[in-house]
């Protein structure tokens, strides 16, 4: 991506959330807990985490010069990384952010190099690779001047310094007055540019992750009766998760009138007969996240939600039909959107219709570059990876969202998971 491009990854970027979720340790795998208190539908579940593939540090290092290429692309000298999953992406280090910092400088040219705490850096060699350059700084030191000797030493003293966008203000201003010759500038060109086009291993973890998260579901829904609350069905579905070899799953479900609610409400609720149940979650493996909402109704769905559910089909068909090498973001929203305005719902994001975007990019985080949203006009190109979610929300009444997650070939879209068939068989 050139210079000049910029302002199009600005418009596709995202609110870096776990859609609800706390983000757990990548290595977050558990064996199955004594079961004996869980549905059956779920004590039957066994681990899905065998064979798991790892990222290689051969694959770390050829992520590294590519962020390299695209520095030298961007006029920036040196990257600066805070912990978070960015640096995890070139460096493999898993570190808590705190009021320390733990910085690591990527530069264009030279050798990577870490600062960590004094007392922390035992601690850091065992996790720092690619690297023997780890500066320590004590309680009554600045870090921030370690992290501008490292910029001096690469020789970009008087250059542009990428800050990544997960770079806290304190750490980024710090840096910025001890090198008071450089210019800050921001580095989501880079990471972006990296991180959104997927290797066949990240493939091959997100559609672990899929499978597990699919599996979790059709052994919760199993579980649906009259009167479980929407905490009772989390907890089913974190069960599953954990019978299947994970401890970082989770989903939120909602009932009747609340499933028009985007991402949820607090509101207590009673499953009962009739109600829309829409459920929205996700796991990690190895870090890499996946995200799926099934829609269904308990009991017998009436006519008016068989033609919202029906409408609501249609447009992630269509959103994944746009979804090809070559087009813009905006236009997969688009085509999502027109489905649901023609039957004469919005338009634009006015409720009763689609009130969010129709999809985000996904992988180490459960949101990121970049999204199927009007006026993002970033290209699509293979291995690229998204969610596929455009929603119909009627407040008062209920909401119907499908959402499965794509990956981009050369040949266009395909679905990690198998849609939803229908309103009453949720599950393939």
């Amino acid at each position: 991506m050139r210079r000049r491009d910029f302002s199009q990854w600005a418009l596709g970027l995202a609110g870096l959330t776990t859609f609800g979720r706390r983000a757990r340790p990548a290595e977050a795998m558990a064996a199955p807990d004594d079961c004996a208190a869980l549905p059956e539908p779920i004590r039957k579940l066994a681990p899905m985490t065998a064979g798991i593939v790892k990222i290689t540090d051969d694959e770390r290092r050829a992520r590294i010069e590519q962020a390299r290429r695209l520095m030298r692309e961007q006029g920036i000298d040196a990257l600066v990384l805070e912990p978070g999953s960015s640096m995890n992406y070139f460096t493999g280090v898993a570190w808590g952010l705190s009021e320390r910092p733990f910085v690591a400088v990527i530069p264009v040219q030279g050798e990577l190099a870490y600062v960590t705490p004094a007392f922390e850096e035992m601690r850091a060699r065992e996790l720092i690779k690619f690297s023997n350059d780890v500066r320590v700084w004590q309680e009554d030191e600045s870090p921030y001047r370690l992290v501008a000797n490292i910029v001096r030493d690469r020789g970009a003293g008087t250059g542009r310094v990428g800050v990544e966008e997960r770079v806290r203000f304190f750490v980024a201003d710090g840096v910025r007055r001890e090198l008071p010759q450089a210019t800050l500038v921001e580095a989501t060109p880079v990471t972006a540019g990296c991180r959104m086009i997927k290797s066949p291993a990240e493939l091959a973890l997100m559609q672990r992750a899929n499978d597990i998260n699919l599996a979790a579901y059709k052994a919760a829904f199993a579980t649906l009766h009259e009167g479980m609350t929407q905490f009772d069905f989390r907890r089913n579905v974190e069960g599953a998760f954990r019978q299947l070899g994970l401890t970082n799953g989770s989903a939120g479900a909602q009932f009747g009138q609340y499933s028009a609610f985007p991402h949820g409400s607090i509101t207590p609720q009673k499953l009962k007969e009739g109600d829309v149940v829409l459920v929205d979650g996700g796991c990690q493996v190895e870090g890499y996240n996946s995200d799926i909402t099934r829609t269904t109704v308990f009991g017998t769905p009436s006519a008016r939600q068989r033609q919202v559910w029906d409408l609501e089909h249609r447009a992630q068909d269509a959103a994944f039909r746009a979804a090809r090498p070559g087009a813009t973001c905006e236009s997969v929203d688009a085509a999502a959107r027109k489905v649901i305005t023609d039957a004469g719902f919005g338009p634009d994001y006015k409720v009763p219709g689609l009130p969010h975007r129709t999809g985000h990019g996904i992988g180490l985080d459960g949101h990121e570059w970049t999204n199927f949203v009007r006026g993002n006009r970033t290209v699509i190109r293979p291995g690229m990876c998204f969610s596929d979610e455009p929603m119909i929300a009627i407040y008062g009444e209920f909401g119907i969202r499908l959402e499965d997650c794509l990956h981009i070939t050369e040949d266009g879209a395909r679905f990690f998971t198998q849609p939803s068939p229908s309103l009453d068989h949720p599950f393939v």
